[in-house]
């Protein structure tokens, strides 16, 4: 009996999105059905290009169309990723589709690493990625995405987006001279924070990560008040320290009523290079601990790598120099999972 493009349709309605928990056919991700004989090829359309599943997909969707009796199954693979919707208030940023904060309480725990390499993981995913640089007295990306300070103070455009490995950034460091601080009240921070978001032209963008500063300061308020923040991401390092102010970030964020994805535990631990042993040299686990105290989810933990820093430093970032180190494959892995909580997210606000 020949197999129908009804017949696969049918089959694929039992094919779940794992992370949506619906059928592929009631999502509209398959499209484009093809049936010769024996022979199937049709194309998925996912709901972000970084989906964290897809080889689960795949084999759910070939078991489904061999149980029809097809032989021969070609896939191709698409991504359409949807918007999250402003709150009354909020203004839409245009050709935005959804926008991630990047925050802690407490400085140094790595988040401008963090968001630079998931920011580049995203991109390498195939995704459309812009990042802003809202820590307006301390800005660190210029350095991490190998810009020098001050680059366009002297530019008849004034401030505008530079694109590195693939990312659309922004940062006040690209006015700032090498040494020059920043002294502005607190006012100023936020009014510096608005423009950032809304006076530059990022065309169509699938994600816009902002790299908040430390603290609940006039930046987060701002940012929380003036855009449609899809959820943010906390960071922390495993110091009991550190987590009491990674906690704070989340109360922070709840009553902004910005959904927080989860938590991820930064410097996690140490392998040492000679011996291959595992030191965790500022403790192990309180992130997870934290999370599932604070009832959100734990997206992973990166260890302490000397490549991080001097990616960082050196404006190499490692998700770039070395993709197959444990640290950039732990980066990538929390980009793929936050990718997939925004679609989820994206769908129930739908």
């Amino acid at each position: 009996m020949s197999i129908t493009e009804d017949a696969v349709v049918d089959a694929l309605r039992q094919v779940q999105d794992p992370e949506l928990l619906r059928d592929l056919v009631s999502l509209n991700m398959v499209q484009d059905v093809v049936v010769d004989g024996d022979s199937v090829s049709l194309t998925i359309v996912l709901t972000t290009p970084a989906c964290p599943l897809r080889d689960t997909i795949e084999q759910d969707v070939k078991a489904a169309l061999e149980g029809i009796g097809a032989e021969s199954i070609a896939l191709e693979w698409s991504a359409h990723v949807p918007t999250f919707n402003p709150a009354p208030g909020q203004t839409e940023l245009p050709g935005v589709k959804n926008i991630i904060a990047i925050a802690s309480n407490k400085g140094g725990v790595g988040k401008s690493t963090l968001a630079t390499n998931i920011a580049i993981a995203l991109a390498q995913a195939g995704a459309a990625v812009g990042l802003i640089d809202a820590d307006i007295t301390g800005p660190n990306l210029p350095r991490m995405f190998g810009l020098p300070a001050g680059f366009q103070q002297d530019s008849e455009r004034g401030l505008h987006v530079v694109e590195r490995h693939g990312v659309k950034m922004v940062s006040l460091g690209f006015l700032i001279p090498p040494g020059s601080p920043v002294v502005w009240r607190g006012p100023m921070i936020g009014s510096g924070v608005r423009q950032l978001i809304h006076d530059v032209q990022w065309g169509e963008l699938d994600y816009l990560l902002i790299d908040l500063p430390p603290g609940t300061s006039d930046a987060s308020m701002s940012m929380a008040q003036e855009a449609p923040i899809a959820g943010a991401i906390i960071i922390s390092t495993p110091q009991a320290v550190a987590l009491e102010d990674a906690e704070k970030a989340v109360t922070m964020f709840e009553k902004l009523n910005v959904p927080v994805f989860g938590i991820v535990e930064n410097m996690s631990y140490f392998i040492t290079p000679d011996s291959g042993q595992r030191i965790e040299i500022f403790g192990h686990g309180g992130a997870q601990d934290a999370a599932d105290d604070l009832a959100i989810d734990f997206l992973g933990e990166v260890p302490l790598e000397q490549d991080v820093r001097e990616g960082g430093d050196s404006g190499r970032p490692i998700v770039v120099e070395h993709p197959e180190s444990a640290a950039a494959q732990a980066f990538t892995a929390i980009a793929h999972k936050v990718a997939a909580k925004v679609s989820v997210l994206d769908l129930v606000q739908a």
